[in-house]
């Protein structure tokens, strides 16, 4: 199973991550990651730049209406992310709680869905195992 770790920060969480050198946070971060990729976890992952340099696009009208970070609240944004491949979710919990995060932060688990969740005889669903099919034999 999939599991995607999802940074989030409060103002306090930003407000201590400038009081950190930057290169203690590469530093930990990097040995976080390189415990994840030895114990062979790690599907993926990376950060994200500020929010002032995102987009936010709301369907809540039509056309949809296009606004330039910043934007929201802090609590409602994410810094970046973690793709892990474990057995469960207790596993990606235990992983989750070894990130070298302070005060302020939190970590959204969730499961990443894949083609088994969905109707089998749906006829995009077929494309979809269709197209990751051909995807893996182009890869090989």
């Amino acid at each position: 199973m999939k599991y995607m770790l999802i940074m989030r920060a409060t103002d306090e969480g930003v407000e201590a991550f400038k009081s950190i050198p930057f290169e203690q946070v590469i530093e930990a971060m990097g040995k976080y990651n390189e415990s994840l990729i030895k114990a062979g976890v790690m599907a993926g992952g990376d950060g994200l730049t500020d929010a002032e340099e995102g987009v936010v696009v709301d369907f809540s009208s039509e056309p949809p209406l296009v606004t330039d970070g910043p934007y929201g609240e802090t609590k409602e944004l994410f810094n970046g992310f973690w793709i892990l491949e474990v057995a469960s979710k207790e596993e990606a919990v235990e992983w989750a709680k070894r990130c070298p995060l302070g005060p302020g932060s939190k970590l959204e688990i969730r499961r990443v869905t894949d083609v088994s969740d969905f109707p089998q005889d749906n006829e995009w669903i077929e494309k979809e195992k269709q197209w990751r099919e051909d995807a893996a034999a182009s890869e090989a």
